[in-house]
């Protein structure tokens, strides 16, 4: 679901691309005595319009960066900034979409894009911006449908859809096409770069897809330690991807990028 249906503070959503800054962010979990550290000192200029991908280890920390951002968790350090303001609280410039699309399954497609739309949209307004949204994603046609009578890829689609309702000026996607197949999954990054195209906003995409990260991101932000001694993740790797999207999957220099990623990720031998 979107950061919409949860409880806390909010601001007003936004028309526009926003920036997000990460300054010195650090997080720890666990009981007192025996926290374990698994952000620390995170620091990141995302600019608006921008897609930043974020890579790492299963753990490290990327998922808990993005909660950060979205105002879902609180850190023990540093701070969240979107637009030059402390993200405190649940910030209604943010939409989240998630692994699983989360669709109320008594809801039709239409009805959960609905659930979406800012607390200020009038009701014909707000009809028009759900028609428009689901022929954005190409299912204008299924507005009636129910989840359970559309395929995952139809869900996920329809999961972006309402995080879009609200003209999020962030759009923060925890690896939303994980659960897809891999066919359905290059289709919803064309999607993905399609919608960006079509409604400004600044992306911050969670990612175990090296492939997935070059075709899609302009820069590419790897979390890890960067010293044995230290607990907890930083930024090991901020690097920008080469060409503009769509880019070729084929490519040298990607290939080269993609091999240095690998590496940074503790893959060898590929």
């Amino acid at each position: 679901m979107t950061a919409l249906l949860a409880p806390g503070k909010t601001r007003p959503s936004s028309k526009q691309a926003l920036g997000v800054s990460f300054s010195g962010l650090g997080r720890s979990f666990g009981p007192s005595g025996a926290r374990r550290v698994v952000l620390r000192d995170v620091t990141v200029d995302v600019r608006p319009g921008e897609i930043l991908a974020i890579l790492g280890t299963s753990g490290c920390g990327k998922s808990t960066l993005l909660r950060a951002a979205a105002g879902l968790d609180v850190p023990d350090a540093g701070e969240v900034l979107i637009d030059g303001t402390p993200v405190d609280g649940i910030d209604e410039r943010c939409a989240v979409a998630f692994q699983e699309p989360r669709l109320l399954p008594w809801h039709t497609l239409q009805a959960n894009v609905a659930i979406g739309l800012p607390r200020s949209a009038g009701a014909a307004a707000g009809k028009a911006k759900v028609r428009e949204l689901l022929e954005l994603v190409g299912l204008d046609r299924f507005a009636k449908h129910r989840p359970r009578e559309v395929s995952g890829g139809m869900a996920q689609r329809t999961s972006l859809a309402r995080a879009l309702a609200r003209n999020p000026g962030v759009l923060l996607l925890d690896e939303p096409f994980g659960a897809l197949d891999a066919l359905t999954r290059i289709k919803m990054q064309d999607l993905l770069l399609e919608i960006h195209g079509a409604q400004p906003t600044t992306v911050l995409l969670v990612t175990h897809d090296v492939d997935e990260a070059l075709q899609l991101a302009d820069r590419v932000l790897v979390l890890g330690r960067t010293d044995d001694d230290a607990e907890g993740s930083t930024v090991a790797e901020l690097v920008t991807v080469p060409g503009s999207r769509p880019r070729n999957r084929n490519s040298a220099e990607l290939g080269r990028l993609r091999s240095s990623l690998l590496s940074l990720l503790g893959v060898t031998g590929h």
